[in-house]
């Protein structure tokens, strides 16, 4: 029999589907996996009899002869940030450590209701704040990949490093990841597996623990294109809980996959060509375009001249949303509480936060708060705002010209844990490529190029226009077809 932890979410919707196994057996072959790979710390909390629950169900819908949902049968992981009903959510912070919510969040009720189930929850980077996932309260994700003639561990990109470590050590067919800066797409570059961050609103927001309101954006990540759009096509939906949500009907993707791009325009956005950009990835970009233009597509130069200040400018917006939203954590409600002998309200407040929070989330928070104070708000604040209407203003201009955006989607590939610490800047550079995208709240898509000399993979980022995920999945495809990325990472777990 095959291997079920190979196989992705369209092979095991269908297998269960056609009765080629049920979805019980998927559920316990993936619960086996991923009690095996305690190693990679992808996990915070497993919940195996809630895959085991769903997949039950699905076996007696489908003996029952009921129409099957869209991911029927398929475990998944669930990135820490989404609420689950009954099931701890920490956002891989100490403040929030032991919180059970007694809700769901929207985007986790549309996956169970179409039929997937839940591996567990996902280590990430503390509150989504992080390019490595090391910021985690519950310890460092360990990417599968190891340098060739290395065993260093290495990352799994960041926040969402637990979803990409999991797709990409088979433990998981796919995962949810959220993407404010890119923390979809770096990790699946880093990873060698695919993820979509979709248009701002797509995805309802409702019930993820909030990072930056204006740029967080829920999305699939998997080991395929195919995979991401079948996933996406669950997820996505108006929801009126969600003031951002967008109001329109969810297309099928799967079913309007198509890798042929004759009539396109697929634009070079010339800077982007950045100094400290690794060789391998510039050498990807140029086979990119060849795939791209043998799919039929015409290859265009395109103009974005503020990309150099877009990264600035998220580091400005994104903390000061941050240090907004992170104020409800004080100890009051819910989640920690730290109440030193014979202290005041204001000290406790004081002493819960430092406590609750790590390094990088006070830092963040440090920044907000700074930049959002009197004196400094129409320096900062209002400034970056402007930048990003510019950001904007560039992708409106430029898809005039083209119809979807290749681009790297990371300067670098993988680098080991620990290695950039000491520079939080250095680290922030990592995104370097993928906020643009998140700043006009734009789809964009990371798919597995190649490898690189230190056999690591490396990806290539496709951005849409507005509402066009189907031309990202599209291009994406195309690319997905003729890289034949098949490479996965040797088992040391």
């Amino acid at each position: 029999m095959t291997d079920l932890t190979s196989l992705g979410v369209k092979e095991i919707r269908d297998g269960v589907a056609k009765g080629d196994f049920t979805a019980r057996e998927v559920a316990e072959r993936f619960n086996t996996a991923v009690a095996e790979a305690a190693a990679l710390n992808a996990f915070i909390v497993t919940t195996p009899d809630h895959a085991l629950a769903a997949a039950d169900k699905v076996d007696a819908a489908r003996a029952a002869g009921e129409t099957l949902g869209k991911m029927a049968g398929v475990p998944i992981g669930m990135k820490d940030l989404f609420a689950t009903d009954g099931v701890q959510t920490t956002a891989a912070s100490h403040i929030l450590e032991g919180f059970t919510p007694r809700y769901e969040s929207t985007v986790s009720s549309k996956l169970w209701d179409a039929g997937a189930g839940m591996l567990g929850k996902l280590n990430l980077d503390q509150f989504a704040m992080g390019s490595s996932n090391e910021t985690s309260y519950f310890g460092n994700v360990t990417s599968p990949w190891k340098k060739a003639g290395s065993n260093a561990a290495m990352s799994p990109g960041g926040s969402s490093g637990g979803s990409s470590a999991a797709v990409a050590a088979r433990i998981a067919p796919a995962a949810t990841g959220t993407d404010t800066g890119g923390s979809i797409r770096q990790p699946a570059a880093f990873t060698g597996i695919c993820g979509i961050k979709p248009t701002y609103g797509r995805c309802s927001r409702w019930g993820i623990v909030a990072f930056a309101s204006s740029l967080d954006q829920a999305g699939p990540m998997a080991r395929s294109v195919e995979d991401c759009a079948i996933m996406l096509g669950a997820m996505a939906g108006f929801d009126p809980k969600d003031s951002t949500s967008l109001q329109m009907e969810v297309p099928d993707w799967e079913a309007a996959l198509n890798s042929d791009l004759r009539g396109k325009k697929v634009g070079i956005p010339r800077e982007y060509r950045m100094e400290g950009t690794d060789q391998a990835i510039l050498d990807s970009w140029e086979q990119g375009k060849a795939w791209l233009k043998d799919a039929g597509a015409e290859i265009v130069d395109v103009s974005l001249p503020h990309t150099k200040y877009a990264l600035p400018a998220y580091y400005i917006v994104a903390p000061a949303e941050a240090s907004s939203n992170l104020a409800r954590y004080d100890g009051v409600r819910y989640g920690l509480r730290d109440l030193p002998d014979g202290v005041g309200l204001q000290d406790m407040y004081a002493a819960t936060r430092a406590a609750g929070f790590g390094d990088e989330v006070k830092r963040r928070i440090l920044i907000g708060t700074y930049v959002l104070s009197a004196g400094f708000y129409d320096a900062y604040y209002t400034q970056a705002q402007k930048v990003r209407a510019l950001v904007a203003r560039d992708f409106a201009r430029a898809f005039e010209e083209c119809d979807v955006i290749l681009a790297p989607t990371t300067p670098t590939a993988s680098f080991p844990l620990g290695s950039m610490n000491e520079d939080p800047l250095t680290m922030y550079l990592n995104d370097v490529f993928a906020v643009p995208a998140s700043l006009a709240g734009l789809p964009a898509m990371s798919v597995p190029a190649t490898i690189n000399a230190d056999g690591l993979p490396l990806g290539l980022q496709l951005v849409g226009k507005p509402f066009d995920e189907q031309g990202v999945l599209n291009a994406g495809l195309a690319i997905q077809q003729r890289a034949g990325f098949t490479a996965k990472p040797e088992k040391w777990w």
